[in-house]
């Protein structure tokens, strides 16, 4: 009987959905994981696009585990601000095995004082704001370093999952899971980066961006402050 492998989403209101059920469709399927959702507060959480999970559970109720993933999202902004969110993050951190993020998770992972003297990588609008934590960005979809691992934006979560798997249960095991869910990518458009996509696409992306950039940036500065 596989060993037991506890791994914690640490979640927060308006979380996109896809930054944890992509890892989470992969991870399940690892001998002895126990998959938990969890949030500062628990109960229902409402993510990104209206989608909401019942029965969360509280992480100060989650012992330990043996991985935690903090995904991203819009309520990234708050989730630096959440000090209680920051510090069970911190707690599980210290005993888990891996420590991971995806998307602008890794801003969360910063904010809880995780990332300094790291390479880590996040979505591409925002890696560059791991440096405010003391990080180093790197552009790579999957960045590994010491036991902190992270993934870029939104769909990388599926690749750091499958990372994660081949080195605790191999390679084939990892390669047949990929296969069960048919993990083939081959979207329609080659613009899945920024430089891939079509200059006035990169441009309309960016600009919707900038709707919420100053307050993202402003949450990053508090946050950074808070730990020096």
């Amino acid at each position: 009987m596989a060993a037991e492998f506890p791994v914690v989403f640490a979640l927060y209101p308006h979380v996109t959905q896809l930054d944890f059920t992509g890892p989470h469709e992969v991870l399940a399927r690892l001998p002895g994981a126990q998959c938990i959702l969890a949030s500062a507060s628990g109960g229902d959480l409402e993510a990104d696009g209206g989608i909401t999970f019942a029965g969360v559970r509280r992480l100060a109720d989650v012992e330990r585990c043996a991985l935690i993933c903090v995904p991203g999202g819009f309520g990234t902004i708050e989730a630096m601000e959440d000090q209680e969110l920051l510090a069970q993050i911190r707690r599980l951190a210290l005993s888990a095995r891996y420590v991971t993020s995806v998307c602008t998770g890794a801003l969360v992972l910063g904010a809880a004082g995780l990332l300094k003297g790291r390479r880590a990588t996040s979505h591409w609008a925002w890696r560059d704001a791991l440096s405010a934590f003391g990080a180093t960005p790197d552009p790579a979809r999957v960045v590994r370093d010491g036991n902190v691992i992270t993934g870029g934006g939104v769909t990388a979560g599926i690749d750091f999952a499958l990372t994660v798997m081949a080195e605790i249960a191999g390679d084939d095991y990892a390669q047949s899971v990929q296969l069960s869910i048919e993990y083939a990518p081959a979207p329609p458009f080659n613009s899945g980066r920024p430089d891939l996509a079509p200059a006035h696409i990169l441009a309309d992306t960016q600009q919707r961006y900038e709707r919420v950039r100053p307050a993202r940036d402003a949450a990053v500065e508090r946050a950074a402050a808070r730990l020096t």
